[in-house]
């Protein structure tokens, strides 16, 4: 089950598990659109993944799989 990480893991913005602007590489770190554009061009700084689109949980899910509130920040 995807975390859905709370944040971008370059700019540190907030990213609401419901944000159409959230996206993932494969290990799921996690950055907001405009980091992933214009700074990393669609890569994962991490592991040189693709950056896709981070899918949205139903919110009767999210009642019972809560989005992760840790916070990874790697600048």
């Amino acid at each position: 089950m995807l975390q859905l990480r709370p944040n971008c893991e370059r700019c540190d913005c907030d990213l609401p598990a419901d944000s159409p602007d959230a996206v993932i590489c494969s290990f799921e770190c996690t950055f907001c659109q405009t980091c992933a554009q214009q700074s990393l061009q669609g890569r994962c700084p991490n592991c040189g993944g693709e950056l896709l689109r981070r899918p949205r949980r139903p919110p009767a899910e999210l009642l019972q799989h809560p989005a992760s509130t840790v916070r990874v920040n790697k600048p």
